[in-house]
């Protein structure tokens, strides 16, 4: 890679797909290292738009409009964020050697779609998952509840953030999770997973980076395992690092070697891992940032999204631990076009608190809008922090 100044001939340039609050934290790490860049959404003044070099609003399963800008742009490596794109371009693309895909196109397709990963972790790799089956309409879906028991997991193969999934305990709600399902998706691919309850103590994020030493070679480090709390599919806050055995944290990492081995690649992936005693279940895993490793800008020397641009860029990265900590979602709280947070200033004088606000041109009720991050000398002091700060963050419409 070219390291020099953006806006130049010369400069390297990167292209995100995707550019939530997540996005927005890699264009600054991008940025910090001379990087042009072009952040692409499918909606208006989000919010990498708001700190990228250029912005564009577009369809981004179009693919006629996604290839057009992409042959206008000509960056040199294209970052893919979020699910709804249209994968099978990239992959035309990168094998006519018009851009790079990050980690790799495989990795993108498998990744976005949890059938495939699904099929590749517990089917190829053997990795111990909760018992699953796919369904492409209501009968088989209904079949698939029948054979897996109750109570199930009902999510769609394309999305995130818990869009279109719900917990049934009864067999009756089984269309009603079929419909929520397969309308909820990023991309409808007529496909949802039935997933078994696993009786697990807690569930992590293992952050892992695949990075090249000073000889050019990939090599895998780990950051300390994050632990996460959700509700309704959605994660409300996380903490790092999570307390587990030893053998445990063993078997993680060799899970998550194996599975960002497989799929391959430079950057960061967030293993999703369930967790009971010494037990470890693969859940899911994203070939960038993870929402639960926000904490890690207040935890870590270098952050998972300085890891992400220094790693898809082939610089060495550290993934060490500065001090515990936490972070807390703010959300919304309203429906409406704008939002004011009030009581900032009470949040930050309880010490050891940061705040970032996303900058999200619409609020609804449970959207995400900011995060809270705390540190202090353990864990639980951070939870309770972070917490206090964000029951004292105020939302109003404008």
């Amino acid at each position: 890679m070219r390291f020099s100044s953006p806006l130049k001939s010369s400069s390297t340039k990167i292209m995100l797909l995707g550019s939530g609050e997540l996005g927005k934290e890699v264009i600054i790490s991008l940025q910090r290292l001379g990087i042009e860049v072009i952040a692409v959404d499918r909606y208006a003044d989000a919010p990498g738009h708001q700190v990228a070099h250029r912005a564009y609003t577009i369809d981004m399963t179009n693919a006629d409009d996604l290839e057009a800008l992409i042959r206008k742009e000509q960056p040199d490596l294209i970052v893919p964020e979020i699910e709804a794109i249209n994968t099978k371009l990239l992959e035309k693309l990168e094998q006519d050697g018009i851009t790079k895909v990050i980690p790799n196109v495989k990795a993108v397709q498998l990744t976005m779609n949890r059938e495939g990963i699904r099929r590749l972790a517990a089917e190829e790799l053997k990795i111990p998952t909760s018992p699953y089956a796919f369904a492409r309409s209501a009968d088989e879906l209904k079949k698939a509840v029948t054979d897996i028991g109750l109570p199930c997991f009902i999510k769609p193969t394309m999305s995130s953030s818990g869009k279109g999934q719900s917990r049934i305990t009864q067999f009756e709600d089984v269309e009603k999770a079929w419909d929520y399902a397969a309308s909820s998706g990023r991309v409808n691919e007529g496909v949802v997973i039935a997933e078994g309850q696993i009786d697990f103590d807690y569930e992590i994020t293992l952050l892992t980076v695949r990075s090249l030493d000073t000889d050019g070679k990939i090599i895998t480090s780990f950051c300390e395992p994050i632990g996460h709390r959700q509700e309704d599919g959605d994660y409300v806050e996380s903490w790092q690092p999570q307390r587990m055995s030893q053998k445990a944290l063993d078997t993680s990492k060799d899970i998550a070697l194996k599975i960002t081995s497989a799929l391959g690649g430079l950057g960061i992936f967030g293993v999703e891992l369930f967790i009971k005693e010494d037990q470890v279940w693969f859940s899911e895993v994203s070939p960038r940032p993870h929402d639960t490793g926000m904490v890690t800008m207040i935890t870590q020397k270098q952050s998972e999204f300085e890891l992400h641009a220094k790693a898809i860029l082939g610089l060495p990265v550290d993934t060490s631990l500065h001090n515990p900590g936490a972070s807390a979602v703010i959300y919304g709280g309203h429906d409406c076009d704008h939002i004011e947070y009030q009581n900032v200033d009470q949040a930050l004088a309880l010490g050891s608190v940061d705040v970032r606000f996303f900058g999200k041109p619409q609020s609804f009720k449970k959207r995400r809008m900011g995060v809270i991050l705390a540190f202090a000398e353990d864990v639980d002091e951070a939870k309770n922090k972070a917490q206090q700060a964000k029951s004292l963050i105020i939302t109003s419409p404008v």
